[in-house]
């Protein structure tokens, strides 16, 4: 009887901290999107987000919100142009310096290639930004790219603007059609890229990109948020059950 109690109570404790966990990890996880805010079915720009536009992008912004293995997320389709998106953050990177960030790529621009100028195309990727006066060209992008050949953990300099660095966090086309989850520590990613400790970053965005190329490309971008290194594996449970009982879904 007392091991019966005893099971019982632990089982209660369980369930009280799974309970609880949201309101501790508030202080240590700061959200981005989880696109529960926004009707499934809706297509273009979402809102809360606006357009970035590149030189010669011709931006076609086809994406649209959608239900995908139980997840909400934003479906990104390109041909032949390069469409990106940006919405405004106020996050402190010395409290949560990590950005993690769920993802499904179903296709890479064929010849692509960002070490040439030339083919400098990706499928759906994640950039954070710093922007700098005066403009565009001063402005500090890390972008967070799943390339089909390039080395995971390598990094890659833009050959078009050298304010833009490619992180390279996974690579192949084994895992294509699969939802994965990352984690990068955006503090040190920019003390690499750009040899400094870095300011708060202003905005992140969500880029594909087959203008150079001619082809086409296919994504899935699902929940981002920035959180503490020290949330470690309580946190990726929770945001994993919680991305399954999205409001509205």
């Amino acid at each position: 009887m007392k091991i019966a109690r005893r099971g019982q109570g632990a089982l209660v404790l369980g369930l009280a901290a799974a309970l609880l966990m949201p309101s501790t990890l508030v202080a240590e996880l700061s959200a981005v999107e989880d696109w529960s805010q926004h009707a499934v079915g809706s297509k273009g720009v979402p809102a809360g987000w606006r357009p970035y536009e590149t030189f010669g992008g011709r931006p076609a912004y086809d994406f649209s919100v959608v239900n995908d293995e139980g997840r909400r997320a934003l479906h990104l389709k390109s041909r032949d142009e390069h469409s990106t998106i940006a919405k405004e953050i106020h996050v402190s990177l010395r409290a949560t310096p990590v950005l993690e960030w769920s993802w499904k790529v179903v296709q890479h621009p064929a010849g692509a290639d960002i070490r040439r100028r030339e083919s400098s195309d990706l499928t759906g990727h994640v950039f954070v930004v710093w922007p700098r006066f005066p403009g565009p060209l001063r402005t500090r992008l890390i972008g967070y790219a799943w390339d089909a050949s390039l080395p995971a953990g390598s990094m890659e300099r833009s050959r078009k603007t050298g304010n833009v660095m490619f992180v390279i966090v996974r690579s192949g086309t084994r895992e294509l059609g699969r939802w994965v989850t990352e984690r990068r520590n955006v503090y040190e990613d920019y003390r690499k890229a750009f040899g400094e400790d870095p300011e708060d970053p202003r905005a992140v965005a969500i880029s594909i990109d087959t203008n150079d190329t001619h082809s086409t490309a296919e994504a899935l971008v699902g929940r981002i948020a920035f959180a503490s290194g020290a949330t470690g594996a309580a946190l990726r449970r929770y945001l994993f059950a919680s991305q399954f009982f999205t409001p509205g879904t």
